[in-house]
Formats: C-alpha cells, structure tokens, sequence
C-alpha cells in the first residue's frame, strides 16, 4: 500500500498535498485488509478461488501509480538540483523503513505465537527465525525454500508477506533516482509504452500459470519478473502523468474514484477456457493502464470542500502505509485460527472477521502515532 507501494506520501515540503489522494490510498488500503481476510477463508479450504472482493490485489498496483505520481510531482523539479540523489535516499528511507521494521518485528512475535511452526507443522529453529528477521530488518529476500523462509510459502519476506512490494518500491525509488528522473518526456513516454506491452504480454499470455498478475511475492524468475514489470509500468506512468497533469474538476471526485475502486475490486475472476489469451489478464492491463490512471487524476483536480471531508482525507492517508505494512502479521494468527477450527465460510467467522479488520486499523494508528511519526521525526533530525 503503497508509500506503497504506499509510499506515495512523500511530498516535497513546499508543495501542498493532494488530500485526495491521499484518501484514495487509506481507501485503497482498507480494502487490502477486507481482501487479505477473505484470502484467509480461501487459504483455509485449500487454496480456493477467493469469491469475495476476488481483485483486491490490484490495490498494490493502484499504490504503485499512486507512488510514481506523487514522488514525480514532489522531486521531479528539485533532485539533482536544490536535492541530491543521497538525500533523497536518506528522505525514502526515512519514510518506508521504519514501518518495515515494525512490520518485522510484528511478524516474528506472530510466528512465535503460532508456536514456530510452518503452515504443514513443521517446527522452525528459533536461529532460523532470528536469521529472517534480521534479513527482513535489511530488506534480503529469501529464498523458496531456504531455512530462514520461516512459514515455507515461498514468500521473500515470511514473517510479514506485504514487504515483497515494499522491495519493488525501493527498486522504483533507486532507478528513479538514478535514471528515470532524467529523462525527456518523449523518451519517459517510450519507457512507459514498453513496460506496458511487456506487462500486457506477461497478463494477457498467463506468463506466471496464475490466471492474474498477483506476482512479486516469491523469489522465482517468473515472479521477479512479474514484480518487476508489476511494479514499473504503473510507477512510471505515474510519473508521466505527474508531467503532463491537466486537472478536471469532477464534483464529489473522492466518492466516485472510491467507488470504482470497490467495484473493480470486487469483479469476479474472469475465465473463458476457450480464449487464446487471459480474459483476467485483459482486465487487470485495462484497469491499470487506464483506469487508475484516470482515477488518479480525477483524485489529483479535486480538493476537499469542508474541514470534516479534509479531516478524513488526512486520517485515511495517514493510516494508509502503517496499516498495509502491520496487518499481516495479525492476518497470520487468523489464518491460523481458521485452518485449527477448520472454517471455510464467512458466516461462520465474521464476528472474529470485524475484530480482525478493525483491530488491524487500531494497531495501524497506534504505531504511527506512538511509532513511526516519533521515530521519523527524530531521524530528520538527526
């Protein structure tokens, strides 16, 4: 979620905000959680198609554009000039990476809980869990399989799932500083143009076997590919489309662009048998390559009317990152909780389901304002 992912609060600190968007991404990141939970019931019966919510997971690729947008608008006239690429660093590291702390942290005290044991029962060496968690503190994926991929999914950062995006935001963050930020616009134009094809053929030919872009998580050619052109094309378009930005004022933009978000997130998965290419995968390239980018722009022209709608902008924004970066750990223990009691449905669940979702929003607030906000402010200090 974004900073990104998520991450696209960084502005520069004489631009104002787009509070916006900044809703958009708290709304954005509430939806993960609602997607993350009903993840959990299809996990729980054997990997089942999710059939609520089915792509929420587009969520991560609306935070990347989101990312781009923003990181052009607030550094696109200033880096290599009034700011230097290791300030600009030490700014994104500032921003992200307490927060993957936390989300570190929170993911081995999760493991431990559950016994330290992986999802088939086998138990973990407590070197193996500290070995990961130290990796995780210094962003080192692992590897499938290797003894420190603690739960043994394959995912690169175990103890808190959600990181892998965070990683391809870092990589965002170096070649923009590097080298995207220099170029013209016409050849900004030809990068997006050939990351979007690239990404296209990777959907719409079902590269990754999935049937959908959900790519990134896993340390595999396929998947690092995948989280690498996932994470690019809709970063770079951001960016392009921070350039050439031309508001459109739209009345009531928040509450539309919300409710886009939620519909097409809750499209079900699209699959034809007898199509030569990936019906689904035809789906997530249109809403990535065209309808979040509309969205972004409908949420960039508008502004907030009144001080209450201003208020709830800033407070979901504020949560946006700190609650994509902790949830996970909490949605382990469900996950857990429903694969011990053997739960498939969510009438059987949605009591604990609400204390989940509203529990994740709690601890999200509560490490920025006792966490992350103290902790960043002490590092610009310093």
């Amino acid at each position: 979620m974004s900073d990104t992912t998520i991450s696209s609060a960084a502005f520069a600190d004489t631009k104002p905000h787009y509070e916006l968007l900044d809703g958009l991404r708290g709304v954005a990141a509430l939806l993960v959680v609602f997607y993350h939970i009903f993840e959990g019931l299809s996990f729980a019966a054997g990997g089942t198609t999710i059939t609520t919510i089915n792509h929420g997971y587009l969520a991560v690729d609306f935070f990347f554009i989101l990312s781009g947008f923003v990181i052009g608008y607030a550094y696109d006239d200033r880096l290599g000039k009034t700011l230097t690429t290791g300030n600009f660093f030490k700014r994104r590291l500032i921003r992200l990476h307490p927060m993957i702390v936390m989300g570190a942290l929170l993911g081995t005290i999760a493991f431990f809980l559950q016994g330290s044991v992986q999802w088939d029962g086998k138990q973990v060496a407590t070197s193996m869990v500290m070995l990961s968690l130290l990796c995780t503190l210094f962003f080192i994926p692992a590897l499938p399989g290797a003894g420190y991929e603690v739960r043994g999914n394959g995912e690169m950062f175990p103890l808190n799932g959600p990181s892998w995006s965070l990683f391809f935001e870092y990589i965002g963050n170096i070649l923009y500083a590097l080298f995207i930020h220099r170029l013209s616009n016409k050849a900004l134009t030809v990068l997006v143009a050939l990351l979007g094809i690239g990404l296209a053929g990777f959907t719409l030919f079902d590269v990754s076997g999935y049937d959908m872009i959900g790519v990134g998580w896993t340390l595999d050619g396929v998947n690092f590919l995948g989280g690498f052109l996932r994470m690019l094309f809709p970063f770079s378009l951001g960016m392009l489309l921070s350039r050439n930005f031309k508001p459109v004022q739209t009345k009531g933009a928040f509450w539309i662009c919300s409710v886009v978000l939620l519909v097409l997130f809750c499209v079900p998965y699209i699959k034809v048998d007898a199509s030569p290419i990936s019906l689904n995968g035809l789906f997530e390239i249109v809403c990535i390559g065209l309808v979040f980018p509309t969205l972004v722009r409908l949420g960039a022209s508008g502004k907030t009317t009144d001080k209450r709608s201003t208020q709830l902008c800033k407070f979901l924004g504020d949560i946006s990152y700190p609650l994509y970066a902790v949830h996970y750990p909490v949605m382990y223990l469900f996950y857990a909780w429903l694969i011990d009691n053997q739960l498939y449905t969510f009438a059987e669940i949605w009591p604990m389901a609400i204390v989940v979702y509203f529990g994740s929003i709690i601890l999200a607030y509560l490490c920025l304002k006792l966490y992350d906000e103290p902790v960043r402010k002490w590092l610009s200090r310093r």
